[in-house]
């Protein structure tokens, strides 16, 4: 990626994808973007050119790589696996339970990988780990298998 100033106007973005396709945003200075896509025949000429406000160019970005809409999801893969952080409140039906409780693997598919506390990290928990508020379970699984995880952990 390059980049480059447009005095009075802010910063040009240019990318070559996979395809050898050209791609530009020009960020303006008053938070609007303009996303530019090129033809692949003729890479100066422009097939597409979007302007953005600021909020539009945000929901798109969000689209793109959605790390605000799950502040805890860690990775994705070709896989179709996700890895998520997922909180246990102090208030949790887990509190002082052990992990084996939950069912968590039998119920879900998903896998506990480790949980934090505090400054602590315990690396591939078994089901005799006592669980305690404010405990940060590693989960792996599906999508689904992760979300019906955290609907367990979620119990109070």
């Amino acid at each position: 990626m390059s980049t480059t100033p447009l005095p009075g106007i802010g910063v040009q973005y240019d990318l070559t994808v996979r395809d050898h396709r050209h791609l530009s945003v020009v960020a303006h200075r008053d938070g609007s973007r303009t996303f530019n896509a090129y033809r692949a025949d003729d890479p100066d000429a422009c097939a597409l050119s979007l302007h953005l406000s600021g909020s539009e160019a945000a929901s798109l970005a969000d689209t793109l790589a959605p790390n605000d809409r799950s502040p805890s999801l860690l990775h994705t893969t070709d896989l179709g696996l996700v890895a998520e952080r997922i909180p246990l409140s102090a208030v949790s039906y887990w509190n002082g339970r052990v992990l084996g409780d939950t069912r968590i693997r039998t119920e879900t598919g998903a896998s506990v990988v480790a949980v934090l506390r505090r400054a602590d990290a315990t690396p591939s928990p078994t089901p005799g780990f006592r669980l305690a508020g404010g405990d940060t379970l590693i989960v792996i699984g599906t999508r689904e298998g992760v979300d019906a995880a955290a609907a367990i952990l979620e119990r109070e």
